[in-house]
């Protein structure tokens, strides 16, 4: 993994001992002497761990990622490490004789207990990879390149995840992506309104409600299950910092069987609108045609398994996934903030509208998207 945040922490207090504590449980090249609360995620800890070590040279730090599973989210931590074994195991077979191939998939380092992964005393698990460096993430695409370069690594990493071998993956998020399911919370959540705050939230809800016939659209249209990894944003891909190619593809929680057509739309939706997730300003948020086609182009490049069906549902897919991810945080903010990190009030509403701007950016060029699909697809 690379670098992607400038928050910066020190480990003199006791979270900070604690923390060394864990990392000392793996077999680090050289003992860790600090470590940095590290990007942005909504549900994991992530900590950038620095070691004194050799393997850089006499002297030289080595770094590594640390991470904290959140239980609350991954019900069953070792089902989600065992997912993660299979997959970066397989990924890295299957870039054994490229150039760089350490920088092109993630490498887990085992605990000194020979486990991939450490359970505490308290019953938590963590686990650690080392730090890919000269890379970094983004948070929004700055060029049609960027987007073209991210979709052609999802392409690749599905593309060869297509012959990992049988058992099935773990489902570490049962119907992690059945929109009618996440419909149905909502109204659930409408409902029940524990905290009050249906009122504040009129306009998106009354949005929501007059969506719910695009719901079931791909679970009634019998796609294929395949491997996807079902949280395909932007900054989820680390680009070469002197080429800006794709590296390998990120953050593997939520790797697990699925439909491709939920990792394409949530591409969409992260890459294609120059505004954050929580933006405030809606008029900042938009879907960029130009990033729409580069990222059909990137993936189509090198999705080369995909169905006619598939393929049929490309462009509709960034309209549903932007709508199911707006449905969760809405429900996340009548629930009380119960599922997504939050850093200020109303903040889960703030990506809800943020969400539902795009669905109707969209909207409003879907016919042109479509035939885009069909030109390149074909």
């Amino acid at each position: 993994m690379s670098e992607a945040s400038n928050t910066r922490g020190e480990a003199g207090d006791s979270h900070g001992r604690a923390l060394l504590a864990v990392a000392a449980q793996f077999q680090f090249r050289g003992q860790a002497i600090n470590f940095v609360p590290y990007g942005n995620g909504h549900i994991n800890d992530t900590y950038l761990v620095t070691c004194l070590a050799t393997c850089n040279g006499a002297g030289a730090p080595a770094r590594y990622i640390l991470q904290h599973i959140n239980a609350q989210v991954f019900r069953s931590p070792a089902a989600v490490m065992q997912n993660i074994e299979r997959v970066t195991a397989h990924l890295a077979a299957q870039v054994a004789s490229e150039p760089d191939r350490a920088r092109r998939a993630l490498t887990l380092v085992p605990a000194h207990d020979g486990r991939n992964w450490y359970v505490d005393a308290d019953g938590e698990t963590w686990r650690a990879y080392p730090f890919i460096e000269n890379a970094r993430s983004y948070e929004t695409a700055t060029s049609a390149e960027q987007a073209f370069q991210a979709a052609e690594a999802f392409g690749r990493f599905q593309q060869q995840l297509a012959s990992l071998p049988l058992p099935r993956l773990h489902e570490t998020i049962p119907d992690f992506h059945h929109t009618p399911r996440r419909f149905a919370a909502l109204q659930q959540a409408i409902a029940a309104d524990v905290k009050g705050r249906a009122k504040l939230a009129q306009p998106e809800i009354g949005f929501a409600l007059a969506h719910e016939a695009i719901t079931d659209v791909l679970i009634e249209a019998s796609l294929p299950e395949r491997i996807t990894h079902n949280d395909t944003k932007f900054n989820n891909v680390l680009l070469d910092d002197a080429t800006g190619e794709s590296l390998c593809v990120v953050d593997l929680d939520t790797v697990m069987p699925g439909l491709v057509l939920y990792d394409f739309g949530d591409m969409v939706r992260t890459t294609t609108s120059p505004a954050a997730e929580d933006e405030k300003d809606l008029s900042k948020v938009t879907m960029q045609f130009p990033l729409f086609e580069a990222l059909v182009r990137g993936y189509l490049s090198t999705a080369g398994f995909l169905s006619k069906a598939e393929k049929k549902f490309l462009a509709f897919s960034g309209k549903l996934i932007t709508f199911e991810i707006g449905i969760r945080f809405l429900t996340d903010y009548l629930a009380g903030d119960t599922y997504f990190k939050i850093h200020r009030e109303g903040h889960n509403l703030d990506r809800c509208r943020t969400q539902f701007k795009l669905v109707e950016s969209i909207e409003l060029q879907e016919e042109k998207m479509s035939r885009l699909v069909e030109s390149i697809a074909s």
